[in-house]
């Protein structure tokens, strides 16, 4: 199949349209893939899919530079260590003496001579699998799955080629060769001129009947000179190239190899891991398995710089009749680290590092008991692979049944000890998955004593298997193209400024100059907008930060020339901005007043169970509430009320009110959460809430989107905070009613501009259930996924159901915590959008927004009441409505999904953004570690009136804005 290309990866889109097509998963339940090249719901990505290059898999500076290049080479040295452990006989070499025996890559014949090949420059030829994967910080990074499942040399041979049949330039191989004897075995530059001369030979290898794909159809021409011929004397050979097994290469050969008069290239022994004959009968039934013997070596690594590396091991789990670990399978890795979007530590760092708690791999994996989830996990069996001791399959998470899981809970619950791997899915490009195999080529340094990587080593290929059934010999074949743009390189190379704000701030804020640019199209970035994307002090001017950036460049002159291209790709605002559609109606007093009482009715009234587990039954939480219904209904059928009344005031047809209903399902049993309980028996259902407000194109539509349950309060859970281990639903002040009054407030608004014809399209205001734990996203999800299904069905009133479908989402606009006006960076506002151009053009619209509120504050100032007051300040006792103060300038800054600063991912925005629905996320500067956050102190006494307010009524704004454009 490598003939076929994107054509053959593409081919049956879409094929996820019609009811359960597309089921999306808490990702607390399962991380899914990140889906490139084309989302669901999404256009094709230009950068990846080019027309004239249907081979082609293009790979980032930013991705070779400071993911994959640190991380070969932490793995090079690492390897290689192991690997002198092997040949000097040392246990302590990771690799299980089971593995090493009967391996034809390191036979007794090798095995004999441990300690004495002292000729050997262990040249390592490994050929990895990796992948980009996602992590629960919205990270998506290159990540180790292991050996190539392809064998130990086709990426190597198919390094020398790009595409099915094109071979690199002859000089270009020859050059790689040149270079890696000189390097490896200091061969003088007169002497590589001529490879054969020289010594050098290469040894193709033999068909494994077992792996038949293995095979390398073909060598390049350029090297077909150097193939050893069958009568040719082993005498004048110095070098030979080879990925055979030891025990198959000619007896003259090993004999002259152990004599120290040959040179093996690789060095033998890194070859075990394709002879390793237990995994190669794990992988008759588990998928890819001949890479799990290479990741195994390596611990965790979750380091956002670098190569991600899963946990994979043995776990033994103690049973009646469970004799005890096995120490032929290798050392026990029992404990695991758990993470979530949730966790108080910043994106930038490691937080592994930062985090201490380690549980039983077992409990990660299966345990649905409250205490060993928390408030903020899940079973995450649906990410690994478990086999029993004998090597036989447990479960493959990703493809598992229900019944799967039962019975691999089952055997652990049993006793035993049993292999695993934590497997992130690899990127997906429609229906197929995609693998990396690149050669990570070193050597050891003989004047360091390190290992060393070849600069500009082959690059290997790329397969794509179908992701619901991977065989590796039905491959569809890529090659990467490592990009070399001017400015990007650049930016890369010129700024290693670490410890700055966020690490290798000017590095990152040059990228987002450059890719918003490209995003925003050939029109050019206004300078206003250049300045909202920058991460620098809020009194620098984009003037100062352009000034100053070439001597803060490692080569000035080099980075001069860069700070001209970015202004070169600025452009001077029009005289005028547009003109505003919605603050004569949101930058008044009374908006502010109305803005505080709606959140005030709606976190401090009637609704307190408002979470979508609640009632939780365990004895803590039920000795704590007051009633044992669950608020979410109630609060939702406010909520729907509310918008009848208006749309019945403003008399206008074509608006709809509604719900869409569908139950919480999962792949675990949770009978211990009251809502999760009622939804399987029945007795209740979940729903988005929405109401339609015609446009007059009915056939798109801008979601304005909230979330309107709360999360529990962590100082009620947790003993070190002086909890008792309650889950009980917090107030919600901030997260998220201040979202939801914007809504109740911004309706209205819209009513009356759908009336007036002002809309070019429809507005949906959206209330999205259950973002928060244990929920996780639950309403964005349903709602992404009947978009994706092209199933879109709203239940009215009297219970019809009415049909949305034939309306495309232009754009979503979600809300999350936009009321408090963080202490330590005031007056600031994040624009967080995600993925793709209209993601970007709906930040865009935000920036006009806050660009418009902040050009007539001055003006509004002066007015009235306002004329001669102050900043405002937060009610002294959370009950007192705040004075009247004057209108804040906000700095919204626009926080790309790569900034470290964005917290799309902790949002339902993230949701939208992985399907590809354009999205742009409005939140408060987060700040992770302040009280008031998930806590009994998300009351009116953390809310900040004037910067609130002010944050609603750019959010009604905006969309708007998004809305009116035609």
């Amino acid at each position: 199949m490598e003939g076929l290309g994107w054509s053959a990866i593409l081919e049956g889109w879409p094929w996820f349209t019609g009811p359960g097509q597309y089921p999306i998963s808490a990702y607390s339940e399962f991380m899914p893939p990140p889906l490139l090249g084309r989302s669901p719901y999404g256009s094709a990505d230009p950068l990846l899919f080019q027309k004239e290059d249907p081979w082609g898999w293009p790979v980032t500076e930013y991705e070779e530079g400071f993911e994959l290049s640190p991380g070969l080479a932490m793995i090079a040295q690492s390897l290689l260590e192991k690997m002198m452990h092997l040949a000097n006989g040392r246990p302590a070499n990771g690799i299980p003496r089971a593995d090493i025996t009967d391996n034809p890559y390191w036979p007794e014949a090798l095995a004999g001579h441990v300690g004495s090949l002292n000729h050997e420059r262990f040249v390592l030829l490994i050929s990895l699998a990796l992948a980009r994967t996602q992590d629960d910080k919205g990270r998506v990074r290159w990540t180790l799955f292991g050996s190539s499942e392809q064998g130990p040399e086709r990426a190597f041979w198919n390094s020398f080629f790009t595409a099915p049949g094109r071979e690199l330039p002859a000089e270009q191989i020859l050059d790689f060769l040149r270079r890696l004897l000189k390097a490896a075995f200091d061969v003088p530059e007169a002497k590589v001129k001529d490879l054969r001369a020289l010594g050098l030979r290469i040894l193709p290898t033999k068909n494994d009947p077992h792996f038949p794909y293995w095979r390398v159809d073909s060598l390049p021409a350029t090297v077909r000179p150097l193939l050893l011929q069958s009568d040719e004397p082993i005498g004048d050979i110095r070098f030979m190239l080879t990925f055979r097994p030891f025990t198959d290469l000619p007896p003259a050969v090993q004999s002259a190899y152990l004599a120290g008069r040959l040179h093996l290239l690789p060095f033998p022994g890194s070859l075990i891991f394709w002879g390793m004959g237990r995994y190669r009968m794990l992988q008759q039934q588990l998928p890819l398995a001949m890479q799990i013997p290479l990741l195994h070596l390596f611990e965790r690594r979750e380091s956002p710089q670098g190569i991600r590396v899963p946990q994979s091991g043995w776990l033994h789990e103690g049973g009646l009749t469970d004799p005890g670990p096995d120490p032929s399978h290798g050392g026990l890795r029992n404990l695991f680290k758990r993470t979530h979007r949730w966790t108080r530590v910043l994106r930038h760092e490691d937080e592994l590092a930062v985090t201490s708690r380690e549980d039983k791999v077992a409990h990660v994996l299966f345990s649905t008991q409250p205490d060993d989830l928390g408030l903020y996990h899940k079973p995450m069996a649906r990410n690994a692979q478990l086999w029993s001791k004998d090597f036989q399959r447990l479960l493959d998470g990703r493809r598992g049944t229900r019944n799967d899981l039962i019975h691999a809970a089952a055997a652990l619950a049993a006793g035993g000890l049993f292999g695993y791997r934590f497997q992130y899915p690899p990127m997906l490009v429609g229906r197929y998955e995609i693998y990396w195999h690149r050669p990570m080529v070193a050597y050891l340094d003989a004047r360091t004593g390190q290992a060393s990587l070849l600069t500009d080593a082959p690059l290997g290929y790329l397969t794509a298997y179908d992701a619901e059934k991977p065989d590796p010999a039905e491959a569809i074949e890529l090659w990467p193209r490592l990009l070399r743009r001017e400015p990007h390189i650049a930016a890369a190379e010129l700024f290693t400024q670490q410890k700055t704000q966020t690490p290798y701030q000017d590095r990152v804020n040059v990228r987002k100059l450059l890719d918003s640019g490209l995003l925003l199209g050939d029109t050019g970035m206004r300078r206003s907008f250049a300045r909202a994307l920058l991460t620098v002090a809020n009194d620098e001017t984009l003037d100062q930060w352009l000034g100053a950036l070439p001597a803060r460049a490692s080569a000035p002159d080099r980075g001069r020339r860069l700070a001209a291209e970015l202004r070169a790709g600025l452009i001077e605002a029009p005289a005028s901005l547009p003109e505003s559609l919605t603050y004569h109606r949101s930058a008044r007093r009374s908006f502010e007043v109305n803005f505080w009482r709606t959140i005030a009715s709606l976190a401090e009234g009637v609704y307190l169970t408002t979470n979508n587990a609640d009632c939780v039954l365990d004895q803590a939480t039920q000795a704590h509430l007051v009633h044992h219904r669950r608020d979410l209904n109630i609060l939702g059928d406010h909520l729907l009320g509310h918008y009848r009344r208006l749309i019945n005031e403003a008399g206008l047809s074509g608006a709809l009110v509604g719900d869409l209903p569908f139950r919480w399902r999962t792949d675990f049993d949770f009978d211990w959460m009251g809502g999760w309980l009622h939804n399987q028996t029945g007795e209740t259902t979940e729903r988005d809430l929405i109401v339609v407000i015609p446009g007059r194109d009915r056939s798109q539509a801008v979601i304005m989107a909230d979330h309107y349950d709360t999360a529990y309060m962590e100082d009620r859970y947790e003993a070190d905070r002086g909890g008792d281990g309650a889950r009980l639903a917090a107030a919600g002040a901030d997260d998220n009613h201040s979202a939801t009054a914007t809504m109740m407030l911004g309706a209205p608004i819209f009513l009356e501009l759908s009336r007036d014809g002002q809309l070019a399209c429809d507005i949906w205001l959206v209330h999205l259930t259950g973002e928060e734990f244990p929920a996780d996203s639950l309403g964005s999800r349903h709602l992404c996924q009947v978009l994706v299904e092209d199933n879109l069905q709203m239940r009215l009133a009297d219970g019809a159901m009415h049909d949305l479908s034939s309306t495309r989402v232009r754009g979503v606009y979600v809300m999350d915590m936009i009321a408090h006006n963080n202490d330590d960076d005031r007056d600031v506002f994040q624009i967080s959008p995600g993925t793709g151009a209209q993601s970007m053009w709906l930040a865009y619209q935000a920036h006009l927004a806050n660009e418009i509120w902040n050009a007539s504050t001055a003006q509004w100032n002066r007015r009235g009441s306002r004329r001669d007051c102050g900043r405002g300040a937060r009610s002294a006792d959370g009950r007192t409505l705040p004075a009247i103060a004057r209108h804040l300038v906000l700095h919204g800054e626009v926080r790309p999904p790569y900034d470290p600063r964005s917290t799309l991912y902790n949002t339902d925005g993230q949701i939208f953004s992985d399907v590809g629905v354009p999205v742009a996320l409005f939140m408060e500067n987060y700040d992770i570690n302040r009280t008031g956050y998930h806590d009994s102190h998300d009351t009116m006494a953390n809310i900040d009136l004037d910067y609130g307010a002010a944050l609603a009524a750019m959010a009604i704004e905006s969309v708007a804005q998004a809305a009116a454009q035609p």
